[in-house]
């Protein structure tokens, strides 16, 4: 049975899921929310160390100023809200990505993870403002100005996961099947998980029942 330390999830499908049964992208992203919130709870009773949410690419700065306010709205909210929750579950928070928004924002970001920087029970890596070519990019930069040995080994240290272990599943709801510039080192021999399902949709059973055939899966990183 295969040990599971990690899940990295592209939380595709909030925005359709708003318009097809709310009318409203908005409502889609908040409901969206509330699925993070039940995701966290099965991680934790699943044991699971690293949980990696796609929450904010460089890509989405692309859309509506109203929409990428209320997201930023939101996930101030969900701070305020719930950081003192997280520490009291030892949650850690780490954030990925490139922290570029308000001063208000990025002081929050700051403060959660220096509030929730001892905890080990489960690490919950945020990507936002996250983009896989420019982590790459600004990596190869770092470790030619350092003119350090380029290997493997030290170029996975200039990225911003450095000293967390490559996701072991990678699951992208929506049913779209692409990575969509998210993680693409880290997800070199990670098992994926395309599900038809929208993000607000995905629930604790779909979740259990990708770990579950995980754990079942002969993985072989190129051998017989």
């Amino acid at each position: 049975m295969n040990p599971l330390r990690h899940v990295a999830i592209i939380m595709d499908g909030n925005g359709r899921w708003g318009l097809k049964y709310k009318k409203s992208r908005k409502a889609g992203h908040k409901a969206g929310l509330k699925t993070v919130e039940k995701i966290i709870k099965e991680s934790l009773k699943n044991k699971i160390k690293y949980l990696t949410l796609y929450a904010f690419s460089t890509e989405n700065w692309k859309r509506p100023k109203n929409e990428v306010n209320y997201l930023f709205d939101l996930l101030e909210n969900f701070l305020r809200n719930r950081i003192e929750d997280l520490n009291k579950q030892k949650i850690k928070l780490k954030i990925i990505g490139i922290k570029s928004f308000s001063k208000k924002l990025n002081n929050l970001l700051n403060y959660s993870e220096k509030k929730t920087s001892k905890n080990s029970t489960l690490q919950i890596n945020l990507a936002l403002n996250y983009g896989s070519k420019k982590e790459l990019i600004n990596a190869f930069k770092s470790i030619t100005k350092a003119r350090v040995s380029v290997n493997e080994k030290n170029f996975t240290n200039y990225l911003q996961t450095k000293n967390i272990p490559d996701p072991d599943i990678l699951i992208r709801t929506g049913n779209t099947r692409r990575l969509s510039n998210f993680l693409l080192w880290q997800l070199a021999y990670s098992e994926i998980f395309f599900e038809k399902k929208l993000w607000p949709a995905f629930n604790e059973k779909d979740y259990n029942k990708i770990i579950k055939k995980f754990k079942k899966i002969k993985r072989n990183f190129g051998n017989i």
